[in-house]
């Protein structure tokens, strides 16, 4: 069960678009090319009131603040996230890993064996490189934040909307359960 916060349910949903969009601006500091990583997201007030010596490194306004953990292992993605456990005082969590984008049209030709669509995905020439940041709450709520990588000397086009990654947000929420 998870402690008694200082934000309400509805406060914590209402920031969560927010705290993706925030991890995905301190994943873009890094550049492409990056591997995926996972965030806890915890209670700022709750963070605060443990920790008092991070106040001058969290924004006390935020009503979350994400926590960039360890590296993920390398290998399938499911069976990574089938393994994290996260402790009572994680109110929710990220995860922001690099993805190909296809038009749905192209999605529809692609093969059935996962590895030979993975080729014909990132060989595809209407293919768009992104960063996804998927993140969940663990009473509930969902939000996603997705940076469509730049074409020649275009900026980069940034989405938002749960609807991006359904399959990943149900992942997420499993890692609580």
């Amino acid at each position: 069960m998870a402690p008694m916060t200082t934000e309400s349910p509805a406060e914590l949903v209402e920031a969560l678009p927010a705290a993706a969009r925030e991890i995905e601006d301190f994943a873009h500091t890094g550049g492409w090319d990056q591997p995926t990583q996972v965030f806890a997201l915890v209670a700022t007030g709750d963070l605060l009131a443990a920790e008092p010596g991070l106040a001058d490194q969290v924004d006390p306004d935020a009503p979350l603040t994400p926590i960039a953990q360890e590296s993920l292992p390398s290998g399938d993605l499911a069976e990574a996230l089938a393994q994290l456990e996260w402790p009572d005082q994680v109110t929710g969590c990220a995860l922001v890993q690099e993805i190909v984008v296809l038009p749905p049209e192209a999605e529809a030709g692609l093969p059935d064996d996962p590895e030979a669509a993975r080729t014909a995905a990132a060989e595809h020439p209407d293919r768009r490189e992104a960063r996804l940041v998927a993140a969940v709450l663990r009473g509930g709520g969902e939000a996603c934040a997705m940076r469509l990588r730049g074409t020649g000397d275009g900026e980069d086009d940034l989405v938002q909307g749960a609807e991006i990654a359904p399959n990943l947000l149900h992942a997420l929420h499993a890692t609580f359960d």
